[in-house]
C-alpha cells in the first residue's frame, strides 16, 4: 500500500522540535507529514510536568511566528527576570537581571507537555498530515528523496526526511549516522519544591563538588506555595540515595545544598532521575535525511539549553527555505543542506563541549579547580558586558 504524491518533507517525531519543524515548514507552503509513535496526552493545569525548560526569547519568537506562543502563554509559564550563580567553595557570584538589558524578562520556565500540547493541536490547522500512532519501519534514500515504509505497510515518498525522534533515534540508526557518546556518570534529579521564601522570579544555580543544583522559578501552587523546579546533578550512586530518602530527609539535604537561600525547601511532587550524557552526531545530513534536536545532539542540562538548541535547528532550516524561495532556487539542493548541517553542528558541538568543560571544572573538589572557579564567577559578575554577551548567546538574540 502506498500514499500517492510526493511530500516535501516527512518528519519523524512529534515532540517539541518535530512539531515545531512541521509547523515551520507548513508555514512556508510545503506539503508535510508528521509521524509519531504515541499520541501525546492532553495538557492539564491540574498536573505539573516534571520536565521543564528555560525557554529563550528567540525560540519564543519562533513559536510566535508559527502561531502557538499565545496559546502557551495562556497555559502556564513563569517569566524569570534574574539569574544568580555561585560556587559552594566560595568566591564571587555571577548575577544579572532583566533591567540591565532593558527587557521585561530574561526568559520563561515552561512545562514540556504544555509546549507539546499547543504545538500538536496546531498541526491539523496548518495543513500538516498527522499519522499517529505510526512508526517508520524502513527508509530507502535515493537521489531525489526518501521513501519511508511505515509499520502498517504504508509508504510515503518525500523530498527530505527529518529525524526528530529523540536521543535514541531509530531513523538516525536506519540511515547509518554515527555518534560520539560521553557518559557523565551523573543523573539529574528533578522535582517540584516549595520554598519558605519567594523565589524572586530568579533562576538560581549553585555549583557543588558533586554537580550543579538549579532551582527554576514556577507559578504559585494551588494553596499559594512558592514553587520551583529543581534539577540536581549528582553522581549516579548519590542520585539513587537522594531518591530513596523520605520527603522530610530529602528536603533537609536539599535545603542545606542550596545554602538556605530561600529558607526551608520541602518536596512538593514525586521525584525522578534521568542519566546524563553528551551525544553528538558526526553529521546532521546524509543525502536527504536530516537530524534535528536530540537526534543530533544531547547536551548537559546545566545551562538549560537542550530544547533551545533543537529549536534553533528548526529556525535555521526555516531560514534556509525562505532564502531559497526568495531566490527561486531549490532549498533541498545538496550544497544548501550541507551548509545548514555544517553551521548547526558547529554551533551545537561548541556549546556541548563548553557545557562539559563547565561541568568538569565545577563538579569536583580538586584544589586547583576550587581555587579558580569562585573568583572566575566573581570576575564575570563584575563585568556587565561579559554577562550581557553570555546571556545574548544563550538567548539567541
Amino acid at each position: 500500500m502506498s500514499r500517492r504524491g510526493r511530500l516535501d518533507a516527512v518528519i519523524v517525531g512529534g515532540g517539541v522540535v518535530g512539531c515545531a519543524a512541521a509547523l515551520a515548514l507548513a508555514k512556508q507552503g510545503l506539503d508535510v507529514a508528521l509521524l509519531e509513535a504515541h499520541v501525546p496526552a492532553a495538557w492539564s493545569p491540574a498536573k505539573r510536568d516534571l520536565r521543564v525548560y528555560a525557554f529563550a526569547p528567540d525560540n519564543a519568537a519562533l513559536l510566535d511566528r508559527i502561531g502557538v506562543w499565545r496559546g502557551v502563554c495562556a497555559g502556564r509559564l513563569q517569566p524569570y527576570r534574574r539569574m544568580r550563580v555561585w560556587d559552594a567553595a566560595g568566591g564571587g557570584e555571577f548575577a544579572f537581571d532583566a533591567d540591565t538589558l532593558a527587557r521585561a524578562e530574561l526568559g520563561w520556565i515552561v512545562e514540556h507537555n504544555l509546549l507539546v500540547d499547543r504545538l500538536w493541536n496546531a498541526l491539523p490547522g496548518a495543513g500538516v498530515r498527522v499519522l499517529a500512532p505510526a512508526r517508520a519501519e524502513a527508509i530507502e534514500p535515493h537521489d531525489e528523496g526518501v521513501r519511508v515504509r511505515l509499520d502498517d505497510g504504508v509508504t510515503l515518498d518525500a523530498r527530505v526526511l527529518l529525524a526528530a525522534d529523540g536521543a535514541d533515534s531509530a531513523v538516525r540508526a536506519m540511515a547509518g549516522f554515527e555518534t560520539d557518546l560521553h557518559d557523565y556518570a551523573q543523573k539529574g534529579v528533578v522535582a517540584y519544591v516549595a520554598s519558605e521564601r519567594p523565589h524572586e522570579d530568579t533562576a538560581w544555580q549553585r555549583f557543588l563538588s558533586t554537580g550543579p543544583l538549579a532551582l527554576l522559578p514556577c507559578t504559585r501552587g494551588e494553596h499559594g506555595e512558592h514553587l520551583s523546579s529543581i534539577v540536581w546533578t549528582l553522581p549516579n550512586a548519590e542520585a539513587e540515595r537522594m531518591l530513596a530518602l523520605d520527603a522530610d530527609a530529602f528536603g533537609i539535604e536539599l535545603t542545606n545544598a542550596f545554602e538556605h537561600r530561600l529558607g526551608a525547601l520541602t518536596l512538593h511532587s514525586n521525584r525522578a532521575a534521568f542519566p546524563l550524557r553528551r551525544q553528538l552526531a558526526n553529521d546532521y545530513a546524509k543525502g536527504r535525511v536530516l537530524l534535528l534536536g536530540d537526534a543530533a545532539h544531547v547536551v548537559h542540562p546545566l545551562a538549560g539549553q537542550g530544547v533551545n538548541l533543537g529549536l534553533r535547528d528548526v529556525a535555521a532550516l526555516a531560514q534556509l527555505i525562505e532564502d531559497a524561495n526568495a531566490k527561486r532556487t531549490d532549498w533541498t539542493a545538496p550544497h544548501r543542506i550541507a551548509r545548514w548541517a555544517r553551521a548547526r553542528r558547529s554551533e551545537n558541538v561548541t556549546n556541548a563541549h563548553a557545557f562539559s568543560a563547565i561541568n568538569a571544572l565545577f563538579s569536583n573538589d580538586d584544589m586547583a579547580s576550587t581555587l579558580l572557579r569562585g573568583p572566575l564567577l566573581g570576575l564575570a559578575g563584575k563585568m556587565p558586558p561579559l554577562a550581557h554577551a553570555l546571556w545574548r548567546h544563550a538567548a539567541g538574540v
